[in-house]
């Protein structure tokens, strides 16, 4: 029997082998930004906050500060090895740590203030990798020559002109990591006597590892990470958005002035045209003009850039400005049954309205920093001079003595603040009668003394007499009274003792 076959066209078509799909990449490689030098209003503000940043920075580790004989003269010094840290007349100890913690939240709460007013002002002027990275481009800008002659450069084949280039860069890149991180442990060591032992080779292995380490980090990410460490490694750019609303001056781009873009003599066209000036100077490789980015760090480099074109063309300036969001969408809104024009500035739509600075945002933003800085205040204002901790012995509780007495041991830390010796009477107040014994001291009120900006030990006995009814718990305080019979310091405990009986 023949079998019927069905036309060609109804035959199921031949599988193709399909070609094996490539992985995704997660990874994306870098493309190298050369940022273009600018000259301007912004560029200069940004040149004075670096100088005045590195000066702060190198400088402030050799000032002077006289505290008295016996302790550092170095105005701000971080002690590690006697637990203090100095800042001209503030002298903070290990346990007084909620002052750093207050500074810190005094930081965070600031930055978000001057976030949600200015837009990242932090990131684009004052940040360290802002600044270190500043100046490590002008030092390749000297050496290499601006963006094309450094495009340039690294396109030609290694040559002595390119080594020599490329070297003198790097050595000075390297130099100045090596005066930062020879700053930096000057914040941790008296400035001139680790100078000279760092320079002699005479300086503990700490230093040497802490300025190495320093000194990498700067050269690394100064010199090579840049633009990434900003992108990937920095948090701020994740949330810094959380603290910006309509009414914060940001970095903008005035679409409904530049836009459509076009030649400069072409007609039915804005502003814009279309010249990449502020990507060519932007140090992190972005266009403004696609609005608001993680990458931006807000530092208006690209309004000096198109000012400067907009100049040239005899246009007015600030098609990428300072500007709020509110301002932007008003404008835009005024301009929209507008016919497009590149001279659409001069028509007077544009909405300039003062930011406003007094909003819910920012008062509740001054509230929380105002209420830091009034506990931080008075936390420094009611700040004691002397402490008195008490740490009772806990093996054993209490000791029973061959006469039935009952004994407790307690150790008694004085900390003296002040740069002098003090004095003290150490009293006893208990529910019931107990006898005080301090060693090396003697009397009904001993009198205990204080080493000057430190802390002192006393050994203290407290015995109950046999006879006395017991109880498992009695509360006692210990209190150190001056000269004058004033109570300067107090400080509880209990004494232990077996059942009732």
């Amino acid at each position: 029997m023949s079998t019927i076959q069905p036309p060609d066209r109804l035959k199921p078509a031949a599988s193709k082998p399909q070609a094996a799909t490539a992985p995704t990449s997660l990874y994306a490689a870098r493309q190298q930004v050369y940022p273009k030098a600018v000259k301007g209003p912004v560029r200069r503000v940004k040149w004075a906050v670096l100088i005045l940043c590195l000066t702060l920075y190198y400088l402030v580790p050799w000032l002077r500060w006289d505290r008295g004989p016996g302790a550092p003269d170095q105005a701000v010094l971080v002690d590690i090895g006697n637990g203090r840290l100095f800042f001209f007349f503030v002298e903070i100890w290990p346990q007084e740590v909620y002052f750093l913690t207050g500074l810190l939240v005094l930081g965070a709460i600031g930055l978000f203030v001057a976030t949600s007013l200015f837009g990242r002002v932090w990131c684009g002027f004052t940040c360290p990798q802002t600044v270190w990275t500043d100046l490590f481009m002008w030092v390749e800008r000297l050496i290499q020559g601006d963006r094309n002659e450094r495009m340039r450069l690294d396109k030609q084949p290694w040559t002595l002109e390119k080594l020599r280039k490329k070297g003198l860069t790097h050595a000075a890149w390297l130099l100045i990591a090596a005066a930062t991180g020879g700053a930096w442990i000057m914040y941790f060591n008296d400035a001139p006597t680790v100078t000279v032992t760092l320079l002699t080779g005479g300086a503990s292995l700490d230093v040497y590892f802490y300025f190495g380490l320093f000194t990498a980090t700067t050269y690394v990410l100064a010199g090579w990470a840049r633009e990434q460490v900003c992108t990937y490694m920095c948090p701020w750019p994740r949330f810094q958005a959380a603290m910006l609303d309509e009414n914060s001056l940001v970095v903008t781009y005035r679409d409904w002035r530049g836009e459509p873009r076009g030649k400069a003599k072409a007609d039915g066209v804005g502003d814009c045209v279309d010249c990449h000036a502020c990507v060519n100077v932007c140090p992190t490789g972005i266009d403004i003009r696609d609005g608001q980015q993680l990458e931006c760090i807000g530092c208006g480099l690209c309004i000096d850039a198109c000012d400067a074109i907009m100049t040239r063309l005899d246009r007015p300036k600030g098609l990428i400005a300072f500007e709020t969001l509110s301002n932007l969408a008003a404008s835009t809104a005024a301009t929209k049954a507008l016919p497009p024009s590149r001279t659409r500035c001069a028509t007077g739509m544009e909405v300039r309205r003062m930011p406003r600075f007094i909003r819910p945002r920012t008062i509740l933003y001054a509230g929380m920093l105002g209420a830091v800085v009034a506990v931080m205040l008075g936390a420094w204002l009611l700040r004691q001079t002397v402490t008195l901790s008490v740490l009772r012995d806990r093996a054993p509780l209490f000791v029973t003595l061959s006469d039935g007495g009952i004994r407790n041991a307690y150790t008694l830390k004085i900390a003296n603040k002040d740069r002098d010796v003090a004095s003290y009477a150490l009293v006893l107040d208990a529910g019931t009668r107990l006898q005080m014994q301090v060693q090396e001291a003697a009397g009904d009120r001993p009198m205990v003394t204080t080493r000057p900006d430190g802390i002192t030990q006393w050994r203290v006995l407290l015995t109950q007499p046999p006879g006395t009814p017991t109880h498992a718990s009695i509360p006692v305080t210990f209190r150190l009274v001056d000269a004058s019979g004033r109570t300067v310091v107090s400080e509880r405990s209990i004494f232990l003792g077996p059942e009732a009986r």
